[in-house]
C-alpha cells in the first residue's frame, strides 16, 4: 500500500503555491455562542474552481510527463474534481475528459465546460461511474487522475491542513467533510504529523454514510444508494484513503438532511459565505448535539470544502 508522508505534502505545497490560493479563515461570535466552542472555518470555497479539489488536481497533473499530458486526462466526478481537473489540464495544455453522473448540478457542469473539458454522462451508482470511466478511457487512451484514491491528489489536499495550522495555532479538533476521502486522508496525515494530539474527524450525511459504517465495522464498505442534497459526498471511500482514515482519523460524525440544510442557510445568512451543502456538513456535525456533548470550550477547525451551488438551492430543497 502506498504511504503518504508529511514531506510529500510539504513538497506539494511548494509545487502548487504559484497557482493555488491561500484561503482565509472565518469565525463567528454567534457560531461560538451556539456551539460552545471556538470555531474556525477554513474557506476552501474561495479556492480556484470554488473548491479544495484544485490543490490535489493541479499537484497530480504537475507530476505527469509531457508524453502523458499529450494523451489527455480523464476522471469521473460529480463536479468539484471535474472542474479542478478541467482547469489543471487547461493550465498544462492537456485535453480533459470528464465522466460525470447525470445527477451533477448544472452549476458544476457549466463550469467544467467553461474550462474546455468534454463531459461524458453516466449513472450515479458507483458501479455505473466506474464502468463508464473504463469505457471512455479505453476509447480515448487518456491518463486517469482519480478524484481521491491517488497519492498525488491526497498530498495536494493535505496542503489545506498545513495552511490551516499556520493560520490558527493550537487547534484541538479538526473536522472535514468526507466523500471519497481525499481531503480527510490528506488532513489526517498532515495533522497527526504536525500535532499528534489533534483530534481529526470526518463528517458525512446520514444518507451517504459509508465512511461511518466502514469506521464502525473496521473494513471498507461500499456506498450503496446515496440520497443527500450534499452531492459532493455521494461517492464511496477510496482504498488508499480508507487505509489512512482507519489508522489516523478519530471518528466519523453523521448529520441529517435537515441539519445540512439549516447549517448551509446559517452560513449564507449569518456568516455571509456562499458554501455548498457538502461544505456545510462538517459545520453541521460540529453544531450537532452529540458533538457539543463531547466537546466544549475547545478550539475547533472546520473545512468549508466548496462553494459551487445553484442560487435556487434553498427553493429546491426547502425544508418544512
Amino acid at each position: 500500500m502506498t504511504k503518504i508522508t508529511l514531506s510529500q505534502i510539504q513538497r506539494a505545497a511548494k509545487m502548487i503555491q504559484q497557482q493555488a490560493h491561500v484561503t482565509p479563515v472565518f469565525s463567528s461570535v454567534t457560531l461560538n455562542e451556539l456551539g460552545g466552542n471556538e470555531v474556525y472555518c477554513k474557506g476552501e470555497h474561495l479556492q480556484k474552481v470554488g473548491a479544495f479539489k484544485f490543490r490535489g488536481a493541479y499537484h497530480a497533473v504537475s507530476q505527469l510527463t509531457p508524453s502523458q499530458l499529450e494523451k489527455g486526462l480523464i476522471t469521473v466526478s460529480s463536479g468539484n474534481h471535474a472542474q479542478a481537473l478541467a482547469l489543471a489540464g487547461k493550465l498544462h495544455h492537456a485535453k480533459v475528459h470528464i465522466v460525470m453522473p447525470d445527477t451533477a448540478s448544472n452549476v458544476k457542469r457549466k463550469a467544467v465546460l467553461s474550462y474546455g473539458a468534454m463531459i461524458h454522462d453516466c449513472g450515479n451508482l458507483q458501479s455505473e461511474r466506474e464502468e463508464a470511466l473504463s469505457e471512455i478511457q479505453k476509447e480515448t487512451g487518456s491518463v486517469c487522475v482519480h478524484p481521491y484514491d491517488h497519492p498525488d491528489v491526497i498530498a495536494g489536499q493535505g496542503t489545506v491542513c498545513l495552511e490551516f495550522l499556520d493560520q490558527v495555532s493550537k487547534l484541538d479538533v479538526l473536522v472535514a467533510p468526507v466523500g471519497g476521502g481525499g481531503l480527510l486522508s490528506g488532513l489526517a496525515v498532515a495533522g497527526k504529523s504536525l500535532s499528534p494530539s489533534l483530534k481529526i474527524y470526518g463528517a458525512e450525511p446520514l444518507g451517504a454514510d459509508d465512511a461511518a459504517r466502514s469506521f464502525a465495522s473496521g473494513k471498507r464498505l461500499p456506498q450503496l444508494d446515496p440520497r443527500t442534497m450534499a452531492d459532493g459526498l455521494q461517492t464511496g471511500l477510496g482504498e488508499l484513503n480508507w487505509e489512512i482514515i482507519k489508522n489516523k482519523v478519530d471518528g466519523i460524525w453523521t448529520v441529517s438532511e435537515r441539519e445540512i440544510f439549516d447549517t448551509t442557510l446559517f452560513v449564507w445568512e449569518r456568516m455571509k459565505q456562499v458554501v455548498e451543502p457538502s461544505a456545510a456538513v462538517a459545520l453541521a456535525a460540529v453544531m450537532s448535539e452529540p458533538f457539543r456533548n463531547r466537546y466544549q470550550g475547545k478550539r475547533v477547525g472546520v473545512v468549508f470544502s466548496g462553494g459551487n451551488v445553484s442560487p435556487d438551492f434553498f427553493q429546491l430543497h426547502k425544508q418544512s
